[in-house]
């Protein structure tokens, strides 16, 4: 329910803080006053179009604020949680309206569209007046109001998961027909494709392992150039590059004749020369050997290479060609090779899901046809009780009818096969029509009532606002206008503009809406009445500007209170 509403410079409000209470609130005032600002305001915090002149004049923007605390479990909540929004206990709406006509919106503080305003602000209050009418005024709203008038949630629940049902069998035997059209068109392609990529036999991280396994191959065939290259250095090729061997021994062989004979080596100048030589040769045998022994070691096949190079490149081509990355080859042909089963298995399944669509389709038209008994019986009951409540509301030539009929095929949803629409004939002999195009503004706001008194108790929507439901009627109307608001009030929370004393008698919280002014401007302020002011009030009401004796006892008379009348005079 709405228990708080803050006003800041709204035409000729300045500043209001109002707070709400369960049951009827009415507001009453004279002419002009300003209660129509009030619910101006209201409706600007409940994404209403916002006006340029609604900013009192010399203030540069107007801001309105509006707390609910709906029950467990409102919608409102899930509207909240769908949008990502923190949920609370209270649900603060907030609009601010700049002097160029530019608005910004909020919902616990938190800055959203005014569409989303406006979508909340409908499921926490409907508004009943002479010129607007939202919830009952429209008939998308009308098969939803019936069942929860008189149709049990396991039948509309029971509909709504056959429809459930029907519409995912139905997406999988689209699917399943769409995949196999695509698979017969590209039947001759496919198995070539999968025939070529089953050759191939693609593994998971095949690509990396093998452009490891090149890497490795390519710098041992290096290594092995590189040692192959080292000892053919060392090795005699021909008679005129013998090799440093050779050159060394015949360099020892030259220094030795030197020697005379049976001179021993370290007596000669050149002993240390030839030393030198023999260490050189040995030191090359020692390289030579170790080469020899490297070479042994570092001998690869040069088919792996090629076997490994070979293999990367028909990965890379597969993938080039498919236009994949290597990585997704194998999934690849996991993906096309069920697209060829579905050739084989296709037919079946189609045939097996055609099936289903069948079976879910005739167990949802026998849950609609529930469904839709459910709605006539209903209607019929909506009928007789709107008929007990139209008379004693001025209303006794009226009639009022629930029309339910079925839907086309592209019509039918999880709601039902059924097209719901209330409608009304105000006079003898009159084609029923839609509720708006047939009442006149008195009569609908009239009719709207009648029907809240009978649907209230299933509503969804906390509060209520009528804006001069009373108006052109009085006496015996007025106070069944009264009594009824007052019945409503027991369900849900009602805030009622009246002009009405037999209305406004009715009321939980009576609030005073007047206008003063004070120099050169003018103020339009809220004031709770207690009970000798609400008194006067009703009086002033009854008797227009002189407030009489008989005035005052009428109003007590309507408030029920002759013995505290008796006690104040």
């Amino acid at each position: 329910m709405l228990t708080a509403l803050s006003i800041r410079d709204v035409v000729l409000i300045e500043r209001l803080d109002l707070a709400f209470d369960r049951g009827l609130t009415v507001l009453t005032g004279e002419t002009g006053a300003g209660k129509s600002i009030l619910l101006d305001s209201l409706g600007l915090a409940l994404g209403a179009r916002a006006e340029s002149g609604l900013v009192r004049s010399g203030t540069e923007q107007a801001v309105v604020t509006a707390c609910f605390s709906p029950p467990g479990g409102h919608p409102a909540f899930a509207i909240l949680e769908e949008q990502g929004l923190e949920v609370e206990d209270d649900i603060v709406l907030r609009r601010v309206l700049t002097r160029d006509g530019r608005s910004r919106a909020f919902i616990n503080d938190h800055p959203v569209g005014v569409a989303l305003l406006r979508r909340l602000g409908a499921a926490l209050v409907e508004v009943q007046g002479q010129h607007e009418q939202m919830g009952l005024a429209d008939p998308a709203s009308h098969a939803a109001f019936l069942d929860s008038y008189g149709v049990p949630p396991a039948v509309r629940e029971a509909v709504a998961t056959a429809w459930r049902d029907w519409r995912s069998t139905e997406t999988a035997l689209a699917a399943a027909r769409t995949a196999i059209e695509a698979a017969r068109r590209d039947e001759e392609w496919l198995r070539h494709a999968v025939e070529e990529l089953v050759k191939l036999a693609p593994r998971n991280g095949e690509e990396d392992e093998l452009s490891q396994e090149r890497l490795r191959l390519q710098q041992g065939e290096r290594r092995a150039e590189a040692i192959a290259a080292a000892l053919a250095e060392l090795t005699p090729r021909d008679r005129r590059n013998p090799g440093p061997a050779a050159t060394l021994r015949a360099a020892s062989r030259s220094l030795q004749r030197l020697l005379p004979p049976g001179q021993s080596d370290g007596n000669h100048p050149a002993a240390g020369a030839l030393a030198a030589l023999e260490r050189a040769e040995e030191a090359l045998d020692e390289a030579e050997n170790l080469l020899m022994r490297l070479a042994a070691e570092a001998e690869t096949d040069p088919r792996l290479l090629e076997h490994a190079e070979e293999r990367l490149f028909a990965l890379r081509a597969a993938a080039r060609k498919h236009a994949v990355p290597v990585t997704e080859l194998p999934t690849l042909l996991d993906t096309l090779a069920d697209r060829l089963a579905r050739l084989e298995t296709g037919s079946a399944e189609v045939e097996a899901l055609e099936r289903a669509a069948r079976d879910t389709r005739a167990r949802y038209m026998t849950a609609s046809g529930l469904l839709t008994e459910a709605r006539l019986n209903a209607a019929r009951g909506l009928e007789a009780a709107a008929a007990e409540e139209l008379p004693p509301l001025r209303l006794e030539k009226a009639r009022f009818f629930v029309d339910v009929t079925p839907l086309p095929d592209n019509g039918w949803g999880a709601s039902g096969a059924d097209a719901v629409r209330f409608l009304i004939a105000t006079n003898p002999g009159q084609e029923p029509g839609p509720l708006a195009r047939i009442a006149s503004g008195g009569e609908l706001s009239r009719l709207m009532l009648a029907l809240k008194v009978v649907l209230a108790a299933g509503s969804t929507v906390p509060t209520l606002v009528f804006d001069e439901v009373d108006s052109g009627i009085g006496g015996a109307t007025a106070a069944a206008v009264g009594e009824r608001l007052a019945r409503v009030a027991e369900q849900v929370q009602v805030l009622v503009v009246t002009h009405s004393p037999q209305v406004a008698a009715r009321g939980a919280v009576h609030l005073r809406v007047a206008k003063a002014a004070s120099g050169e401007r003018t103020a339009t302020t809220v004031e709770p009445l207690a009970v000798f002011d609400r008194r006067e009030e009703i009086a002033r009401m009854l008797a227009g500007e002189t407030i009489t004796a008989a005035a005052r006892a009428a109003a007590d008379d309507l408030l029920g209170d002759r013995k505290g009348r008796a006690r104040r005079s």
